[in-house]
């Protein structure tokens, strides 16, 4: 096989390839860190690479299959980490100054189920400072660009996982979303990423908001998620949020069919403004439900109704209290936007937090009911196309202000809920930026997610576009 097409494989055609000796881990290895010297320098998608271990692992692991050992599901196949996420013995910066130089002594659960199922890390993705906000420019690892347009973000805040993704270096990337971060970057960079049900996939060492992050993968492919999601998930004791194992093989579980089903699609919350081909792409997606999967569409007027501030409220204390040893000596050194949000934590009494959690109960309850009548929910996942690299998010689409809940209002109250949601890639708008759109499922229905998303990569499949600066 010729060596340019590896990084172009899926995670289970490379593991298929490498079961059958059709491939050696040391050529996979090989053709990825090539496309990444390629191509990194010019999206800077990674901010650390493991390549001495990675080869290493690599070589290991083609003895393993000459030797005929029992192989994991994932032998071989490389992965990249979102730098918020603990690898042992491997920097994980969490895109600030303050841990710059930080190395954990023990791997992340997720991480550890990755290892050991064969497969190999290759380096930690760009991410800005804690994840703080929804582009991914970080003041100790830079700019991360869109392969698509080198001038626009990928997102946040795991935009280095969805650029790398975009570009074809590494078919699997394990992410964080606190409110759209896994979503949004999807969206904005034409790839695949699921936000599990709250507790699906343990989180430890703890967030700075523990109860809304969740960990979850990005790939390019449906099936590639349901086979990183068949690895990572299940209960570690070290997490109290996680839940129990579930028992299911996530790719079979992937595979049936929609129809039939009763499903919402919801064109805007609270009458924000949508460029218009972001909405001419996602309701011709809405329409493929009907059309194609031969699901009950009903266009709907609907909102979970988050009270403005919610998000900034839960994450300036969190986020606060756990830099609090630190912001003595660091405040000055962190991103600004991060600066600003810790200090607007001092305004915030004990009585302002109890009363954020009752409105993020109340959001639980309007969502809740709007489920017990859909099995699931559509929606675009952004506002908008990607935007200029160096600047904030827009807060006006044609004149309009867009809202307090700012360019990704569809992400942030499922991470409240803990609902499972995800962004599929759903067009190319005219100005050759990808969209995505928004599946969420009922509560713990991982597979009503998966199942949706796959029906319509089937019919609608996006793995075979490629940007331009992959291709060169």
């Amino acid at each position: 096989m010729n060596a340019q097409e590896i990084p172009t494989l899926s995670a289970i055609e490379l593991a298929n390839l490498i079961r059958r000796k059709a491939l050696s881990p040391v050529e996979v290895i090989d053709a990825v860190f090539a496309r990444i010297h390629k191509l990194n320098r010019k999206i800077n998608a990674y901010c650390t690479l493991t390549e001495e271990a990675a080869r290493a692992e690599a070589k290991q692991a083609e003895q393993a299959v000459i030797a005929g050992a029992e192989l994991g599901p994932l032998h071989g196949v490389p992965f990249s980490v979102k730098d918020l996420i603990a690898t042992a013995g491997v920097r994980t910066m969490r895109g600030s100054r303050i841990f710059e130089h930080s190395i954990p002594t023990e791997d992340a659960p997720a991480i550890a189920r990755l290892k050991q199922a064969g497969a190999i890390l290759i380096g930690k993705t760009n991410t800005p400072e804690f994840g703080c906000k929804g582009v991914t420019d970080s003041p100790v690892s830079g700019i991360t660009r869109n392969p698509w347009n080198l001038e626009r973000t990928p997102g946040g805040s795991s935009g280095g996982a969805s650029a790398a993704l975009a570009a074809g270096l590494g078919p699997l990337a394990l992410a964080t979303d606190g409110g759209g971060s896994i979503r949004a970057p999807a969206a904005l960079s034409g790839v695949y990423g699921l936000k599990p049900s709250f507790g699906r996939v343990p989180n430890w060492p703890p967030a700075p908001v523990p109860s809304q992050l969740h960990v979850g993968p990005m790939t390019r492919t449906v099936g590639d998620a349901a086979l990183l999601l068949n690895v990572i998930a299940g209960p570690d004791g070290r997490d109290l949020n996680t839940l129990p194992a579930s028992g299911i093989d996530y790719m079979s579980a992937s595979k049936g069919r929609v129809g039939g089903l009763k499903v919402a699609w919801v064109k805007t919350f609270d009458r924000a403004p949508v460029e218009a081909e972001v909405a001419r792409l996602t309701a011709e997606a809405a329409r493929v439900f009907v059309d194609e999967l031969r699901a009950n569409v009903e266009e709907i007027e609907w909102s979970p109704e988050v009270p403005p501030g919610l998000s900034k409220l839960f994450l300036a204390c969190g986020v606060g209290a756990f830099l609090e040893d630190y912001l003595p000596e660091w405040e000055d050194r962190l991103d600004p936007t991060l600066a600003k949000l810790i200090e607007s934590r001092q305004a915030i009494s004990g009585v302002d937090y109890a009363k954020g959690l009752k409105q993020r109960n109340l959001v639980a309850e309007r969502v809740n009911r709007l489920f017990a009548d859909y099995a699931l929910l559509l929606t675009p996942t952004v506002l908008v196309t990607a935007f200029e690299i160096g600047r904030n998010p827009p807060a006006y689409i044609d004149g309009q202000f867009i809202g307090s809940a700012g360019f990704s209002p569809f992400t942030y109250a499922f991470n409240l809920t803990g609902h499972p949601a995800a962004s599929v890639p759903c067009g190319f708008a005219d100005n050759g930026l990808p969209v995505g759109l928004h599946i969420v499922g009922r509560r713990f229905d991982d597979v009503g997610v998966l199942k949706a998303s796959a029906a319509f990569e089937a019919v609608r499949p996006w793995q075979q576009h490629w940007p331009e600066i992959a291709l060169s």
